[in-house]
């Protein structure tokens, strides 16, 4: 999660130290009050001829209507506290109020570990220490209902061994507004004709998703688009990117790249 520099009681959108640094550093920085930068990346193994949001699970994700306590448990049991795997982990969200907030959560193998906090959205999954294979054992789930194996009944985020955390879904935080700088994404199929369309979607706070961008990606080849002006996306919005394949068992990553800006006022 990105941390604030909040010294000064107005935005600054200005170089700090004019030519002789860009300003981009500047806000990758912190030195720029209010403004964060995001880059959000999925990995999909499995997309078919109807759309799926790009992540692990290879599903239309669903999102969270009401805050909840997060399931955290791992499909092997040497992800523990005294395990050889991952041992603690920290998640990071949005709570009721669309406000950031993470933890760091010890982990107790297949069995489930409550969360302190109550999670409306679920960014990020990430392995903070682990044991002597020095990397999680299994795949690390974010989750409520019955956990089976390790395996909760609904999933909202996951920390997979073979590429991490990824799921290329956002959501802008209460206060703020997003820009959104561009997006990109990678294509492959066993059949060399197959192609995938990638769509960029955004979902205002109360209303749907709606495809505001669409890149067409033939197989083996990356695709991307920058925005010379950015799009700007309000606060509470769901942003994602879905895929969908002229053939089965198609394998799509996606990432999109944002600044997010404090609203004037909410300093």
């Amino acid at each position: 999660m990105a941390t604030f520099n909040t010294t000064g009681v107005v935005n600054q959108s200005i170089s700090r130290i004019g030519v002789t640094e860009p300003f981009e550093l500047q806000v990758s920085r912190g030195q720029i009050t209010g403004h964060a930068v995001e880059l959000i990346s999925g990995v999909s193994g499995g997309v078919g001829t109807s759309y799926t949001t790009v992540w692990n699970q290879n599903t239309v994700y669903a999102y969270l209507s009401t805050a909840s306590v997060m399931k955290i448990s791992s499909s092997s049991a040497n992800d523990a506290a005294a395990g050889t795997g991952a041992r603690t982990i920290l998640i990071d969200g949005l709570d009721a109020d669309y406000n950031q907030i993470s933890e760091t959560v010890t982990l107790n193998g297949q069995t489930a570990v409550n969360t302190a906090n109550s999670y409306l959205r679920v960014f990020h999954i990430a392995v903070l220490t682990a044991g002597t294979g020095e990397a999680a054992a299994g795949s690390i789930y974010a989750g409520t209902g019955a956990v089976t194996s390790g395996v909760p009944a609904v999933i909202y985020g996951v920390y997979a061994t073979a590429n991490g955390a990824t799921a290329a879904i956002w959501t802008v935080p209460a206060g703020y507004t997003a820009y959104l700088t561009g997006y990109a994404s990678g294509y492959s199929n066993a059949s060399a004709t197959a192609n995938g369309t990638i769509s960029l979607c955004v979902r205002p706070f109360g209303s749907v998703f709606d495809t505001i961008s669409q890149l067409r990606v033939s197989n083996g080849v990356q695709g991307w688009i920058a925005f010379q002006y950015p799009i700007a996306v309000a606060e509470k919005s769901d942003i994602e990117i879905r895929a969908t394949s002229s053939a089965a068992s198609s394998g799509v990553t996606a990432e999109f790249q944002l600044v997010y800006i404090k609203n004037e006022g909410a300093l």
